[in-house]
């Protein structure tokens, strides 16, 4: 089937920066956010879910443009030198060899421009519903020639089943173009 290892690698991808941002917020009873230049929040589980899933893409496919949304340079200032640790620590979680240079360049590796073929990262869509311990969601998908291929959205605090809003947690979409879409827990 074609694309199905770019499928698998963006459910692992997806999957893994679900798990971070979980931990973050089970770390982080307040977890606090830094202000982009648009006023916008972004938070370490931000940073690190970028990380991640640019360091599995990347592994995977070695020339692959991701164009995500965040960057290292706020990461990398003298005051913010707590947060990258923060943000280390947390993909240490994965990559048990990761040390903050590393990680601030696998968090630039979504600095990508839009090509013919490039993955596309929102590492939590919904920060705000992050912060609040509400709804939000880790977005990738793989574009070609202006159209949508392959893409996995992992939900973690979405209920596995609508029905049951107070049972299991987590959920994970993907869909490949012209084969359909798919659904799993998180776990």
């Amino acid at each position: 089937m074609p694309y199905e290892k770019e499928k698998q690698v963006a459910i692992e991808a997806v999957t893994r920066a679900a798990q971070l941002c979980l931990a973050v917020q089970a770390d982080m009873v307040n977890v606090d956010s830094l202000e982009k230049g648009d006023k916008s929040p972004v938070t370490v589980a931000d940073f690190g879910a970028q990380a991640v899933v640019c360091q599995h893409v990347t592994a995977n496919f070695p020339e692959a443009v991701i164009v995500g949304e965040e960057d290292s340079s706020q990461l990398r200032t003298p005051e913010n030198a707590a947060k990258l640790a923060q943000v280390t620590g947390y993909v240490q979680q994965f990559f048990p060899q990761a040390d903050a240079k590393a990680v601030c360049g696998w968090i630039d590796a979504g600095n990508g421009q839009v090509t013919e073929r490039f993955w596309t990262l929102d590492p939590i869509d919904g920060t705000k519903g992050f912060l609040r311990n509400d709804q939000y969601g880790i977005a990738l998908a793989l574009i070609e020639q202006g159209q949508v291929k392959v893409a996995a959205l992992a939900g973690p605090v979405l209920p596995a089943n609508l029905n049951e809003p107070d049972g299991a947690k987590g959920v994970v979409f993907v869909a490949v173009r012209g084969e359909g879409a798919a659904v799993a827990p998180l776990n």
